[in-house]
């Protein structure tokens, strides 16, 4: 084992220490944020009041629904001191009841709690959690209607005094539920505050036979009379929080793409808090078009078409094992003067799915949501929403079997790439034959001092036959952002989930062929046929690729350890906890890369390429030095004299 590859080796096991000691920084660093951030959400509804004023002690009042006619002394004066803070009506909404009640369309059933006025839960109709054998067909729920918290807060006047308001403190009053000829189901909640002002919720939920509307929840906010009401303040808050279920089968997998995601006004493209296996948060100062509750296939979406003023974002990652992945919070702010009528928000619940996302607007205005699935960015993107998913949508319309489907795909990228495929081959197998001409240069010149007019001589040989020393490499690189759109592609793309292919259950998911009993650090406690496949056809591959440029390129003869051997079994611990379908795919990239370079070296003739490179070589032996070949070997004279001058 020579230099290089001892290093190389070197390099890869500081990387494994280095991001242990990342993950540790970073744990210390999230746990930091998040205390900083629980402060601030304790704060804000005083920082929001006017001025300092101070608000009595609310008693607590228990529930007299049940009680006995006759109140005892104790329970009517927290009841009367209650109602001199908040106001009869108020102190009346904090002590009624809550109802739950639930509206359904097509695709979906949405829970309402009249306890804050709010959305507890929403189950998807047409996709299944995923569970054990046996288990099967669960619908998919967001999130825990134990978590589900919505909340306006605000200050009102009363009397002398500012008194802090938090919507699910009361219990609002729900009128029944009215449905229009065109089927969509109207939902109108209200809290009194006074007489004649109150605050009025009021949810819509369609069934207009289109994705894109029917997951999409109007929520419209109105303050009736409001204004006589409101303690001077700018802004009105909003708090936002639940507890997201897993629903996917690898909480490593879902865990690694669930977060919170927030666009700016008028931004195509979106932001997120990232990835993090404790805490992360967020604290964005400047306006914001959406705040989404991000899953690996499914998001909660709060939009606000005239912006929020603010957002606080946060997540908390449960354990693995709890039925849980993420705890999200957010509080935003929205602009409040005494001409404030209401607000117009909007709820979207639904899939990541391109198809859907791309035609969600709003007033009018296109919300780019479809960017909540992460195809990659720059190229990487574009090859995903330009090429990959319009081919992938055309053959699911004819065919059934998604492991078919993506064979196809693959067959067809390796046709479109094939003359990249084809130059590389060539490239090497003129390498190939000059290398006899390539050991007499390093004969002639043996000694290290001799290295420049070694590498002079190389490159003239390297000019006359035609041989671009990149020529190997550059096709590969112009094949890697395709292998990269792949490698985005399959984990996001919600067409897979569920989808069974040979041994493998759901090709958005890890397929296990034998669970074991343990767990091994950093591969985990399955065995996925599909990544060990993939691995040793990576090996496969490596080899046979090692096997014809070691002979045309002597310094590749020290990476054989990290090519042939280190790579797949870097590659065997990363993958076995991807998407099946992922490992799939690249499976089949090599097996096809493997036949296509045995049928080119079938039909490519050695005597030809040799013919070509002597015709070459035989035109350029006058012709004249391009100004690249002229300034690479004055650098190389320069090097060679400082180089003497260093000996001397």
């Amino acid at each position: 084992m020579d230099k290089k590859s001892i290093a190389g080796i070197a390099v890869i096991a500081l990387l494994f220490v280095g991001f242990t000691w990342f993950n540790s920084y970073e744990k210390k660093k999230f746990e930091k944020a998040h205390a900083e951030w629980q402060a601030r959400q304790d704060s804000l509804l005083a920082a929001q009041q006017p001025e300092a004023v101070e608000t009595p002690d609310i008693p607590e009042v228990p529930d007299v629904a049940d009680a006995d006619s006759s109140v005892d002394s104790s329970v009517a004066s927290a009841q009367s001191a209650q109602a001199s803070v908040v106001g009869d009506l108020l102190a009346q909404a904090g002590r009624a009841d809550a109802e739950e009640f639930t509206v359904e369309n097509d695709v979906m059933t949405v829970r309402f709690s009249t306890r804050g006025g709010r959305i507890t839960g929403v189950t998807l109709k047409d996709y299944d959690r995923y569970a054990p054998k046996g288990e099967q067909g669960r619908p998919v729920e967001l999130f825990d209607p134990a978590s589900a918290r919505f909340a306006l807060t605000f200050f009102l006047k009363i009397g002398t005094r500012n008194v802090p308001v938090n919507t699910m403190d009361y219990t609002f009053s729900a009128a029944p539920v009215r449905t229009s000829d065109e089927g969509t189901q109207s939902v109108v909640m209200r809290l009194p505050v006074s007489e004649g002002a109150w605050l009025e919720y009021e949810y819509l939920i369609y069934n207009a036979q289109t994705p894109q509307r029917d997951y999409l929840v109007d929520f419209d906010v109105r303050l009736v009379n409001m204004a006589p009401e409101m303690a001077g303040q700018s802004t009105l808050g909003i708090e936002w929080s639940n507890l997201s279920y897993q629903n996917e089968r690898g909480f490593k997998n879902e865990n690694m793409y669930t977060t919170v995601a927030y666009r700016f006004p008028g931004e195509s493209s979106i932001e997120e808090l990232g990835m993090s296996d404790e805490r992360k948060s967020k604290n964005v100062s400047t306006a914001v078009g959406w705040v989404a509750f991000k899953q690996q296939f499914f998001s909660s979406v709060f939009i606000a078409p005239e912006n929020f003023s603010y957002a606080d974002m946060a997540f908390a990652t449960a354990q693995p094992g709890s039925g849980y992945v993420k705890e999200f919070a957010a509080q935003m702010g929205v602009p409040y003067n005494a001409q404030t009528e209401g607000y117009d928000f909007a709820f979207y619940f639904g899939p990541n799915k391109y198809s859907i996302l791309r035609k969600v607007e709003v007033d009018g205005e296109r919300l780019s949501l479809e960017r909540l699935i992460p195809l990659g960015w720059g190229i990487f993107g574009w090859i995903n929403r330009w090429c990959v998913i319009p081919v992938f949508d055309f053959l699911r319309n004819y065919i059934g079997s998604f492991g078919v489907i993506i064979l196809i795909l693959a067959v067809l990228i390796r046709l479109i790439i094939s003359p990249l495929t084809y130059k590389s081959y060539v490239s090497m197998a003129k390498m190939r034959l000059v290398k006899p001409q390539i050991d007499e240069l390093n004969k002639k010149y043996p000694k290290q001092e001799d290295a420049m007019k070694r590498q002079q001589a190389t490159m003239e040989l390297y000019k006359k036959a035609g041989i671009n020393p990149m020529g190997g490499c550059i096709p590969m690189l112009i094949q890697f952002p395709i292998l990269i759109a792949m490698f985005r592609f399959f984990p996001a793309s919600i067409e897979l989930r569920g989808q069974s292919f040979l041994w493998s259950h759901d090709l958005s998911a890890y397929d296990s062929v034998l669970d074991l009993p343990f767990s091994i650090p950093f591969y985990g406690d399955h065995v996925s046929l599909f990544a060990l496949l993939m691995c040793l056809s990576t090996f496969v591959y490596s080899y046979y690729n090692y096997q014809q440029t070691a002979s045309s390129q002597p310094q590749m003869a020290g990476m054989k350890f990290m090519m042939v051997y280190l790579m797949p079994l870097m590659l065997l611990f990363w993958f076995n906890d991807y998407a099946s379908g992922l490992c799939y795919y690249y499976l089949l990239s090599n097996l096809l890369t493997i036949g296509q370079t045995l049928v080119i070296r079938r039909l490519v003739d050695d005597s030809k390429i040799q013919a070509i490179m002597a015709a070459n070589a035989a035109r350029k032996s006058n012709g004249k030095k391009s100004k690249f070949q002229q300034r690479y070997e004055e650098l190389l004279r320069q090097q060679e004299a400082q180089q003497h001058a260093r000996k001397k």
